[in-house]
């Protein structure tokens, strides 16, 4: 099979103009990242456990969420469309996504609670990590997908960031209207039934997800075959999968392109997948063919690994680095 060639890249300034032209919608779960940061001196008298004095406490967006603002970030003009509970985690999320300049399409659930990651952090290491988490209703998804069908006629290419939290019940009926309007559809995929994300663009499982699904592999052309015979069945334009300190690999009809990992040190793998797919939505919203899309998103996921918890990259620190 062959390997394509490398593209000719365009100009850094070009990329840039590109890039605020860009229109992105992201859907899917959303949720609020807490980290509460503090010192370990001891261990407690009740249990051999860690007493960790918190000093510091913050909040990021994680989920969809973070694709969201991964895709702002580079300077693209970005919609997220989610369910929230009607609480004080909703509204949290509200004010990070205005932040993050991510116009914000939250449908408010009151019968549930909006899904929050509370990580325990003592000297530079997460000890613990509490999760609080519930599936909206069916009648507020209905009321999404209803918001769904008139936002996707005003974006370039959709994001459907699947977290396995019930907010993409309706994702078959999503990807089958953005495609009706002719636009890019990627997915996130989460879970071992890929079928409900037939006729995507792209998919982007991870190794792990990827196994799970297609199966283990002993060579790098049993990976190729059973890649390709899931994105046939999928009838997706391109599987791209992403193997950690391996790089990615992409595959679409008749082709395969590897491309290794940065070499960088690796400080927090956290939310690495979604600067990936966010960056590779906004390159292809700004034009850009799928191969060099990759080529970018790979450098992204490089970059960001070397930060703290969920995390960004900038158009500068993308396109300027050596």
């Amino acid at each position: 099979m062959k390997q394509l060639p490398s593209p000719k890249q365009p100009s850094v300034r070009t990329l840039k103009a590109a890039l605020k032209r860009a229109r992105v919608l992201v859907v899917g779960d959303v949720m609020l990242d807490r980290y509460w940061f503090g010192e370990v001196n001891r261990i407690s008298p009740e249990a051999p456990v860690p007493v960790v004095k918190i000093n510091r406490q913050e909040e990021r967006l994680g989920g969809a969420g973070n694709v969201a603002r991964n895709a702002a970030a580079l300077g693209a003009r970005v919609t997220l469309l989610s369910v929230v509970g009607r609480d004080e985690a909703g509204r949290s999320l509200a004010a990070l996504l205005r932040s993050a300049n991510v116009r914000a399409r939250l449908h408010a659930d009151p019968t549930i609670s909006t899904t929050v990651k509370l990580r325990v952090i003592g000297r530079q290491q997460q000890l613990l990590r509490a999760d609080f988490e519930s599936a909206p209703q069916r009648e507020i998804l209905r009321l999404k997908l209803a918001e769904y069908e008139r936002l996707v006629a005003d974006c370039d290419v959709v994001v459907l960031s699947d977290y396995g939290k019930g907010g993409l019940t309706h994702i078959a009926r999503m990807i089958s209207l953005a495609r009706r309007h002719a636009k890019q559809v990627l997915v996130d995929p989460k879970g071992q039934d890929f079928t409900r994300y037939r006729g995507a663009t792209l998919v982007t499982p991870n190794r792990e997800e990827f196994q799970s699904v297609a199966g283990s592999w002993a060579s790098e052309r049993e990976f190729t075959g059973r890649a390709q015979a899931l994105r046939r069945k999928l009838q997706a334009q391109a599987l791209l999968v992403t193997r950690s300190a391996e790089g990615m690999t992409l595959f679409s009809s008749g082709s395969r392109l590897h491309i290794p990992a940065q070499a960088r040190e690796v400080y927090d793998v956290t939310g690495a997948g979604d600067t990936v797919i966010a960056t590779l939505a906004v390159m292809l919203a700004s034009g850009r063919p799928l191969e060099e899309a990759v080529r970018i998103a790979n450098r992204a996921a490089g970059i960001v690994v070397g930060k703290f918890g969920t995390a960004v990259v900038g158009p500068d620190e993308l396109f300027d680095i050596v």
